[in-house]
């Protein structure tokens, strides 16, 4: 049985046929703007009130909660790195950030999983270059546990997102 990876343009907190979803945090966990914030609105004050038990994350670290309102089971909270110019750590942690997220999901026994662009928005990351990372860094997760996750999915907020995101999934298809 192998995995699927997917993209789509479209709104992670509307993302029913998955277990779970990815939420690009802050380190609080406690809600903030772009896809934290709708994540947030979206699975109501229960959320909230949980992430306050878990005490934080470190950039590049996970940790997972109910869904509550959203209509999957899960939300994993990762936090990305505020990109610096490339020259402060920023692959690795992102690369980390996918890695650890996909864990967490595996340690829980969750198979399908949707992923934002993390650490894109108010953090600047440039998009080719995050998308190949996340890319990158999701395929070798899913190679080296093959039986284990069945369908990871990017959703996309805009095109431009999209499209950087499918060169990626086609460029490191092309590697293997």
């Amino acid at each position: 049985m192998g995995y699927r990876i997917q993209t789509v343009q479209g709104d992670i907190t509307k993302v029913d046929d998955l277990e779970a979803i990815v939420n690009a945090a802050n380190n609080s966990l406690l809600g903030g703007g772009g896809v934290d914030g709708a994540i947030h609105r979206a699975a109501g004050r229960e959320l909230l009130a949980e992430c306050r038990t878990l005490h934080g994350c470190k950039t590049g670290e996970a940790k997972v909660t109910g869904a509550y309102r959203l209509p999957c089971r899960y939300v994993i909270h990762t936090v990305g790195p505020v990109w610096r110019g490339g020259q402060d750590g920023e692959e690795q942690l992102l690369e980390n950030a996918y890695w650890n997220s996909l864990q967490t999901a595996v340690t829980h026994g969750i198979r399908t999983i949707a992923f934002p662009s993390i650490s894109t928005g108010v953090y600047r990351y440039p998009v080719d270059r995050a998308a190949l990372a996340a890319v990158r860094t999701v395929r070798k997760f899913c190679e080296e546990h093959r039986d284990q996750m069945d369908i990871v999915r990017f959703v996309l907020f805009d095109r431009e997102t999209l499209a950087a995101y499918d060169h990626a999934v086609w460029e490191t298809e092309m590697d293997k």
